[in-house]
């Protein structure tokens, strides 16, 4: 189940998501911010 989250962050780095989502690299934001989320979990247990 996915529970919604509100983040805050630097514009730049929002505008630069946005690019990726619509050049088709990510579904939306929260696709990216998830993947990114797994990605930071899965680096920080090694």
């Amino acid at each position: 189940m996915k529970i919604k989250v509100s983040v805050s962050m630097e514009e730049d780095t929002i505008k630069e998501v946005e690019q990726k989502v619509k050049n088709g690299i990510f579904r939306n934001k929260s696709h990216f911010i998830e993947l990114a989320t797994q990605r930071m979990l899965t680096e920080k247990r090694k």
